[in-house]
């Protein structure tokens, strides 16, 4: 059993401005990064094995929070590829009909952005980690990476099928943790509104 937290990478440009950043390499801006250096990590998650998507807004975060102690990088743990709309604003295709954009409550787990990933193809991968994981992980493993692969992460969790609500509402500066069990699946182990980084 693996003691396994996913933490949301620091803030961008992008993010201010409210736009779609998938898989586009957007570097954590200074804001950003100044306020990940009044942080730190709760006492439990001090000298947890550090992993973390291969873009460098995640890499960052990372260091900068693990007082750059190795950061252990997959491909599989990138952000949901959003195709057509990275570099779109949401509201902008909310508002267009004809986009096919759908708020999050209304995904299912085959939602497909135009060219992009769906929420399955997400947990496809990850679950790939995840049992990779099991057979080499340490005890306790943190995770800083994207709202997709945490919103799937969680819905892995707490049996959510991407229908309705989320059952966890992710935000910044929040650490979510959930017990890997041997079989690979993963199960809630804190408290539902995450444990912030003080």
């Amino acid at each position: 059993m693996i003691r396994l937290a996913f933490l949301r990478h620091g803030i961008t440009a992008w993010n201010r401005e409210g736009r779609i950043q998938g898989r586009t390499d957007i570097p954590l801006d200074p804001e950003g990064r100044d306020r990940l250096a009044r942080l730190t990590l709760p006492p439990d998650w001090r000298d947890a094995t550090l992993h973390a998507s291969p873009l460098s807004r995640a890499i960052e975060t990372a260091r900068i929070l693990g007082n750059n102690r190795p950061v252990h990088t997959d491909p599989r743990l990138i952000e949901m590829d959003w195709g057509a709309w990275e570099g779109r604003h949401g509201h902008d295709l909310r508002a267009d009909p004809a986009s096919g954009y759908r708020d999050l409550e209304h995904w299912g787990w085959d939602f497909r952005p135009p060219g992009g990933e769906s929420p399955a193809d997400v947990r496809d991968r990850l679950i790939g980690w995840l049992k990779d994981l099991v057979g080499e992980g340490g005890p306790h493993q943190l995770v800083v990476t994207h709202i997709g692969v945490i919103r799937v992460a969680l819905a892995l969790a707490w049996g959510w099928d991407f229908r309705g609500p989320p059952p966890v509402p992710v935000k910044r500066v929040r650490l979510y943790a959930m017990v890997l069990a041997d079989d690979g699946t993963l199960h809630p182990a804190g408290p539902r509104e995450g444990q912030r980084l003080s």
